[in-house]
């Protein structure tokens, strides 16, 4: 008998942390990537590590392995994939050429990769120490992987246009992207989490599955713009919610 069989609990542990190691290679898959000029394997490589983002938490509750290495292991993992991916991500295809306009452009260039960074980073720890202590349907600001798929399918989308970053019409928006996520990530603002739509059992209603399927079909026909859309708008929704709030309160 194998030392696996003789304690599965000990092989099932691997579980979720293969997960999150995957994860973590999608994102610095990326980082080669965009470093490279593969902008669209770049761009693809944080979705494939959104995807296994999600996945490793589930295992790690479905298999009951949840321990507190885990948890600050996925932290680090994501701090790769959804913070210095897409930052230098968005450097790399547009930020970098604003030194066409002098020395103090490129520098705000790169400083505002990095502020998206220290932001994703800040985002993780805030998470971190707030576990069990806030109501779980609500994230406070931006989830990192949110964050960064909009910075994946902005860029995806346009290069799937046929623009180039380099082009200065461009620049601007990168900036304000990249700016808008980051700052979003250690706003106050709430979004809901989706971790329990139907309550403690967990079920949704059946037009749910329809908007899913829906979902999947829309994705299917033009993941950049369709992704783009879909977590910008959410973005967008928990902003204009806590606007709305600010505003009944005055």
């Amino acid at each position: 008998m194998t030392e696996e069989q003789h304690n599965p609990r000990k092989a099932v542990y691997l579980l979720p942390n293969l997960f999150t190691t995957a994860g973590m290679f999608a994102g610095f898959f990326s980082i080669i990537a965009s470093g490279g000029g593969r902008f669209e394997p770049a761009a693809v490589a944080i979705l494939v590590a959104l995807l296994l983002d999600g996945v490793d938490g589930r295992v790690a509750r479905l298999t009951h392995t949840q321990t507190e290495f885990g948890a600050q292991y996925d932290s680090l993992a994501d701090l790769v994939s959804f913070g210095l991916a897409p930052a230098l991500l968005m450097y790399n295809w547009s930020l970098v050429h604003m030194a066409e306009l002098g020395g103090q452009w490129a520098k705000l260039a790169w400083l505002a990769a990095f502020f998206y960074t220290a932001m994703a980073a800040m985002r993780l720890a805030r998470f971190n120490v707030q576990i069990g202590k806030v109501d779980k349907r609500y994230f406070l600001g931006l989830a990192s992987p949110s964050a960064a798929t909009i910075m994946a399918t902005f860029v995806w989308t346009f290069h799937d246009l046929g623009f180039d970053g380099s082009e200065g019409v461009l620049w601007g928006p990168a900036m304000l992207v990249t700016l808008f996520t980051g700052t979003l990530m250690i706003s106050p603002i709430r979004y809901s989490s989706f971790k329990e739509p139907g309550g403690a059992k967990g079920r949704i209603p059946f037009f749910g599955v329809l908007v899913v399927v829906l979902l999947f079909i829309l994705v299917t026909i033009d993941p950049p713009k369709v992704i783009l859309a879909g977590f910008t708008l959410y973005a967008l929704s928990g902003l204009f919610a806590w606007l709305m709030r600010r505003r009944r309160r005055g």
